[in-house]
């Protein structure tokens, strides 16, 4: 299992290093003051602490070793970082940058094994004792109060490093069916993935088809969807969930369930802001700061191991064999068009 590092410091000057992808500056006649891979280092730090842009500022004049370690000379304005993070947070912005950790976590630019869901996140720090409360003190009667929007994440998992493949930003809620192949299309951009995992919510006959004739994935989703019924599916690959389902492959689709663990356990599950498009950057910074903190342990843990542990287990798998562990090359990938 991947682990992500706990230390600010380390997180940010590694922020620093990924954010080198972008132009230095935003424009030529930009005051020249701060980087842009400073400022993002900056908005990083804002999820790591989670707080908001004058906590930030406050936190950074009171550690002077963390400007340090981004290379900052003063202390930006709350209002720098702000504008920063409507510049920085674009969705193409953001997708270099989610490139860019991709290619120091996957160097191989290959994924045996990821995994498609979402989750919904909160859009306010609401006591919870607001959200379910006694109607009475003599009764044990509870009022439940429900939201009707909320922000929602859909993200695409590799189920061996627990990075963040790909990664769109919606609002709940709302199906998952037609939300697959908008998860799924940036990720096949960045690598090659063999296998992914989805659950009953994502079963269609277009996203398996989209996903096996269009990249060439083979796809594994309960043929769910519908009124339970004994009857075949008329379609030929949701006949083939039915038929001849991996159960034990599609057990490692709780790896996807561990990111989002990962990502509310350490950074909290409430957003900070109030709209619409500030819930999407912060949703965004919060895939990429995920990212970032595992770039280390990853690398640690994974590579230096020659990722014998997780391949293994992996090939066992899928060649059916319990406890067996054969080589990774012997993976049986079936015919495949490259």
């Amino acid at each position: 299992m991947s682990r992500t590092s706990k230390s600010p410091k380390a997180i940010v000057q590694v922020a620093v290093k990924v954010a080198k992808v972008l132009p230095e500056y935003s424009h030529r006649f930009s005051p020249h003051k701060f980087t842009q891979a400073q400022l993002f280092a900056c908005l990083v730090l804002k999820i790591l602490l989670k707080t908001d842009y004058r906590g930030l500022v406050a936190f950074l004049k009171d550690g002077p070793e963390l400007c340090d370690a981004i290379g900052l000379a003063s202390v930006p304005h709350f209002t720098t970082l702000q504008k920063a993070s409507k510049r920085l947070l674009r969705f193409r912005q953001a997708d270099r940058l989610l490139r860019r950790t991709i290619e120091i976590i996957k160097p191989q630019r290959r994924a045996e094994l990821a995994a498609v869901d979402s989750t919904g996140l909160e859009a306010h720090h609401i006591s919870r004792y607001f959200v379910s409360r006694k109607r009475s003190k003599q009764l044990d009667i509870r009022e439940n109060t429900y939201y009707r929007r909320f922000p929602k994440l859909g993200i695409t998992g590799d189920c061996q490093t627990h990075a963040i493949l790909s990664a769109i930003t919606t609002r709940g809620p709302s199906v998952d069916v037609n939300q697959f192949c908008k998860t799924l299309k940036p990720a096949t951009e960045k690598l090659r993935i063999n296998r992914i995992l989805a659950d009953a919510g994502y079963d269609s006959e277009g996203n398996h088809r989209y996903a096996r004739q269009c990249h060439h994935i083979d796809t594994i989703i309960p043929a769910k969807h519908g009124r339970p019924t004994a009857k075949l599916p008329s379609t030929p690959y949701r006949r083939q969930m039915r038929t001849d389902f991996n159960q034990e492959l599609y057990g490692q689709r709780w790896q996807v369930e561990t990111i989002f663990s990962m990502i509310k356990r350490n950074y909290g599950s409430a957003l900070c802001g109030r709209h619409y498009w500030s819930q999407c950057r912060d949703m965004l910074l919060l895939v990429l700061t995920h990212n970032i903190a595992i770039i280390l342990p990853v690398k640690e843990l994974f590579y230096r191991a020659g990722q014998v542990l997780f391949l293994g287990r992996l090939a066992g798998i899928l060649a059916g064999k319990n406890g067996a562990t054969p080589q990774i090359s012997n993976y049986p990938l079936g015919n495949r068009r490259h």
